[in-house]
């Protein structure tokens, strides 16, 4: 173990790893309760995606903990899997969508995997100008937060199709804020895990509700019992290679901008969370850069073709491995104790699958808030027009539109047409023009 981890060199041992692997497990465990309630919104089956969800973020952990030995654990990605299901699904309209997005999904891992070998991630990277990379987080973090408030009623579609303030009176609504509450106060008490404990004091908070008669179940209106179930039924796993190719045929340009709009966040979610977390175990180079970045991109890259092939959306590294590095994880042996307990977790399904999405909610607004402190990275003044209103349009059109891809679309667009009114059309990188091209495309013939 120390001939392959390198744990003096490293300035660790095997105590301090497993101490570290089971924190980071701890502060990312809320996605086997979160994924399977977000997928089920597009129709797929709770049990099945918590499987997959299981598996893949096991398989992905793993082989970034022996290829890159690095102490980074992944799962299906929180804004990626909103987008899996309430953009992509809606828009493809078939009977079955997810088959659709778990190909584009596949597709997108395959890119990925072929880019990691090449100089084009670093451009797609590079390229972007800061204030933009810095304002799709922002807006992917709105966007994610008003689905959480959305699902537990705190907010609400009106029949004009704007959003309104819900039935604040509701148990579910009261919940969800209060849990938002706990969440806040125990990261403030430095808990380790502090999204997880706070979903189980919110379902918990929930049993209590509904014993005393508060929260009613109604299953005719879709709120169910919030009791724990123990009924273990064993592993499913209904959507493996479940991919639908045929849709492609009529609708080319749909699938290549999901492919891309998949591929552009994996990679920015995977850098950044690299880059940080690299950054916060001293793990960097003398130069700043990423040792063995080629296997850790890799690894996630091959996570996101486990996922589709299992039926989960896009895995991706999560920034919660911070949580881990900060008590002492500094190989890969953190990451294969992270990738046992996902494993180990496959025989907990009843209990997750148990969670409402009332308890869920906080995690869902927690992370959009995470998401949102890159608001400090973007410059609104003393910037050009250009970088401005690019980032202004792509931090609104995310949750405004409901979708990642618009927001991602406007802010790229705006951006270059007004690089070029302002006469700096030399600033323009080429794969900046290449994604216009491609979003300009979409919405003409798309």
């Amino acid at each position: 173990m120390e001939k392959f981890f390198k744990l003096k060199e490293h300035n660790t041992d095997v105590r301090t790893e497993v101490i570290a692997g089971a924190t980071t497990f701890l502060s990312m465990v809320y996605i086997l309760a979160v994924n399977p309630s977000i997928l089920s919104a597009a129709g797929m089956d709770s049990a099945s995606v918590f499987t997959a969800t299981a598996i893949s973020a096991a398989a992905a952990t793993l082989m970034i903990a022996f290829y890159a030995n690095y102490p980074v654990a992944l799962a299906s990605g929180m804004d990626l899997n909103a987008y899996f299901a309430f953009n992509v699904c809606p828009m493809i309209g078939t009977d079955r969508p997810w088959e659709v997005a778990l190909a584009a999904i596949l597709c997108e891992g395959i890119l990925f995997v072929l880019l990691s070998f090449t100089n084009f991630r670093e451009s797609l990277v590079n390229d972007i100008p800061t204030n933009l990379k810095a304002s799709i987080s922002v807006g992917i973090g709105l966007f994610i937060a008003v689905i959480g408030l959305k699902s537990s009623g705190a907010v609400t579609v009106t029949t004009e199709g704007g959003i309104a303030l819900g039935n604040l009176l509701s148990a579910a609504t009261c919940l969800s804020i209060v849990g938002i509450l706990i969440i806040a106060f125990l990261t403030h008490k430095g808990a380790k895990g502090g999204i997880f404990y706070g979903i189980l004091i919110t379902w918990l908070l929930g049993i209590i509700a509904q014993a005393i008669g508060w929260y009613k179940p109604d299953p005719a209106a879709g709120i169910y019992s919030v009791y724990p179930s123990f009924a273990f039924s064993g592993v499913k796993l209904n959507y493996l290679f479940a991919f639908d190719f045929t849709w492609i045929r009529e609708n080319a340009l749909k699938f290549i901008v999901v492919v891309f709009s998949f591929l552009y966040v994996d990679i920015f979610d995977t850098v950044g969370t690299l880059i940080g977390v690299a950054s916060k175990g001293e793990l960097l180079d003398e130069d700043g850069n990423l040792p063995r970045a080629k296997e850790a991109l890799l690894s996630d890259a091959f996570g996101t073709c486990v996922g589709a092939c299992l039926g989960t959306s896009t895995v991706t590294s999560f920034v919660e491995s911070s949580a881990g590095v900060a008590v002492g994880g500094r190989t890969g042996l953190t990451s294969v104790v992270t990738g046992l307990l996902f494993i180990v977790s496959l025989v907990l399904s009843p209990l997750f699958l148990s969670v409402p999405a009332f308890a869920t909610t906080p995690a869902l607004v927690y992370v959009g808030y995470l998401m949102m402190t890159q608001i400090k990275n973007v410059k609104f003044e003393d910037a050009p027009m250009s970088d401005i209103i690019s980032a202004f349009l792509a931090i609104i059109m995310m949750p405004f539109t409901s979708s990642i891809a618009n927001g991602i679309m406007f802010g790229m667009l705006s951006f270059i047409i007004l690089r070029v009114l302002e006469g700096r059309i030399k600033d323009i990188k080429p794969v900046m023009w290449i994604s216009g091209l491609l979003f300009i495309t979409y919405i003409f013939v798309g």
